[in-house]
Order: C-alpha cells, then structure tokens, then sequence
C-alpha cells in the first residue's frame, strides 16, 4: 500500500444516500479475485446507459468534477461485504471517500485496501457537498496524522480511526508489512521464551 499522511485534491460529489456495494461494483464483475481492472466497472450500470454508452447525467462522467476525494451521501458501503468494493474504488483512483455514516465491513475493506473512509457529521457532510457542487475547483484537505478534514482550510472537522489502522496507512502497512515491522521484536520475544 501506498503511505497516506496528507491529502489535498478537488472532490467529486455523490449526493447519493445508502450506496450499496452492488451499486459500487455490479456482482457480474466479481469473477476476478485480482484487483486490477475493477476501477474500470466502478457504478457501472450508473455511468453507463444498458447499450453501454456513457450515462453524461452521472457525476462521474461530468468533466467539471474530478479529484482523488468521493464526497457521498449518508450510509456509503452497505449490502454485502465484497471487498472489490474497495478495489473498484481504488483501482478508479480515489483515496479517500467521506460520508456520514459508513458500513463497518465496507470501512474495514477500504482501510485494508488504502483508501481511507472519513466519518463526518452530517452537517459538515451537507457543507462539503454545498461547497463543492458550488466550486468544483474547491480543494479539499485530509490529514490523517492530525485526523482533520478541512476546506481550503476554512473549515474543518476531526474525524475518528482506529489507531492500529491509522499507523498502517501512514506507513503504507498491510498486516503482514505491519507484523514484518515488529520481526525484532518477536524475534526477541521468542529467544526469551525459548531461554526461560
């Protein structure tokens, strides 16, 4: 994984309430267990008409919103727990999604996988979509160390993560990497134990 400490990016905004994991990544595209080339299928049956041309009402096919930063409605992730989900969002190229609410198999898929989900207030979420429907030039900036997300630093809010979590993506962990990082230790705790 990458490491993620700072982020400041223009958003795309999907005011869109209980996105579902279906809706993320259609179920006829979880035949692949690689997670390459899922970013392509990414809300495909909204992005795209059913004779396959580009759905131009859909969001994500407007060319006045672009960024690495998803703003969505309240309750984003639930439905079933596919982790392509987070693939799919990550494969597209977002790293962070924020919302007001968030399913907690979906939560812990995107934290696995990089990509950071952001719990705000739903007052703060109504603002963040306001302001950049109004300005999609508005620049946005997550800080992971600080657990901040602001508004061309005008305003902003805390947000909650768990603290193991936290460390692994700041230092571009996966368990493993995480485990790895410890190898002296345990190596240490073993040489003690074997000698006791």
């Amino acid at each position: 994984m990458e490491k993620f400490t700072t982020l400041t990016s223009t958003a795309i905004p999907l005011d869109i309430a209980n996105v579902d994991t279906d809706q993320i990544i259609p179920a006829r595209f979880l035949k692949a267990t690689d997670k390459k080339g899922f970013g392509n299928n990414v809300f495909r049956d909204w992005r795209f008409n059913k004779d396959n041309s580009i759905n131009a009402e859909f969001v994500l096919n407007n060319p006045i919103y672009k960024g690495k930063i998803l703003v969505a409605g309240d309750n984003f992730g639930c439905g079933s727990s596919r982790e392509h989900a987070a693939w799919a969002l990550v494969g597209y190229g977002f790293k962070v999604i924020v919302s007001s609410f968030f399913a907690d198999i979906f939560k812990g898929n995107a934290l696995n996988n990089g990509l950071l989900p952001v719990q705000v207030s739903e007052v703060f979420l109504k603002e963040l979509l306001t302001a950049i429907k109004a300005n999609p030039e508005l620049e946005i900036t997550v800080n992971l160390i600080e657990q901040t997300i602001g508004i061309e630093g005008k305003v902003s809010e805390a947000f909650e993560i768990d603290a193991y979590k936290k460390t692994c993506m700041i230092n571009g962990y996966d368990d493993i990497d995480y485990l790895l990082s410890k190898r002296d230790k345990i190596e240490a705790f073993e040489l003690k134990k074997a000698n006791a």
